[in-house]
């Protein structure tokens, strides 16, 4: 099974990209499930019902979240009412919304997660514990699963995976906005990336205006940050490939698409 993963994508400008460089994408890589991380498309911080859309008309089949999951009041309204928008799934449990979804490719399916960390971030529940009881659920369905794990440490990313290698097919961190460079498969065949990178401004910092950003640094006061929507832009990404009977990774392949990375065929 063939998967394009694409990293958090940061106000119209991302958007813009996303629908600019999609229909290259799936010509070249042919993927079979496109999943994308939306939770900074609107205005730099959650999501709206029109660019949850947006996102499904780009060609995204899943939609995942964050810790800014329901910055718009809007997304408590909308979504319980959709299976492809999901947010992480160790959020407490009154909250609206699902933590995974499944998707089903010509009769195999696709577990989709997405989980939240706690380094650094809200003290929300343990997604290590929150995996095992996803698991025990999803295993009766499928042995394939997809996580994205919006996380801040690096370590606690890669604890995570080392810590379900083997039983899940992915796990691809998002959140950091900086894509790394240590996409591999561990050694019980898990698919594994510590960060896919973003998608927005390339002359920003992490997707929004250097000025803001800069004055809290150095005032150690607090900014108000907004998402650059115009200039070059970037697309972080990634392509894996699954084999569907043993529910492991075969592949696993950086995307990345800036003014020093143009689109080439791959």
């Amino acid at each position: 099974m063939r998967i394009l993963f694409v990293g958090d994508v940061v106000g119209q400008l991302g958007l813009t990209l996303v629908q600019k460089y999609m229909p290259a994408l799936k010509h070249q890589l042919k993927p079979q499930v496109t999943i994308i991380n939306g939770e900074n498309i609107a205005d730099g911080k959650g999501i709206t019902e029109r660019l949850y859309k947006a996102l499904l008309l780009a060609g995204a089949d899943v939609v995942t979240l964050g810790n800014h999951a329901f910055r718009k009041r809007e997304t408590v309204d909308f979504i319980g009412g959709t299976s492809k928008l999901i947010r992480p799934a160790n959020f407490p449990p009154q909250v609206p919304g699902a933590g995974y979804t499944m998707i089903n490719v010509n009769g195999v399916k696709l577990a989709v997660v997405n989980l939240q960390g706690r380094v650094f971030l809200d003290n929300i529940d343990d997604p290590f514990q929150k995996i095992d009881i996803l698991l025990t659920k999803i295993k009766t369905e499928t042995d394939l699963c997809f996580v994205d794990f919006h996380g801040e440490a690096t370590s606690e990313k890669l604890a995570f995976a080392h810590y379900v290698d083997g039983r899940v097919a992915a796990v691809i961190g998002t959140h950091t906005h900086v894509q790394t460079n240590d996409a591999r498969i561990l050694a019980k065949g898990t698919a594994y990336l510590s960060d896919v990178g973003m998608v927005g401004s390339y002359n920003g910092i992490l997707g929004v205006k250097p000025e803001p950003v800069l004055h809290s640094f150095l005032t150690n006061l607090p900014s108000r940050f907004e998402p650059i929507e115009s200039g070059p832009g970037q697309l972080g990404a990634c392509y894996i490939d699954l084999d569907a009977t043993s529910g492991k990774a075969k592949k696993i392949q950086l995307i990345r698409i800036d003014p020093d990375h143009p689109l080439m065929e791959m």
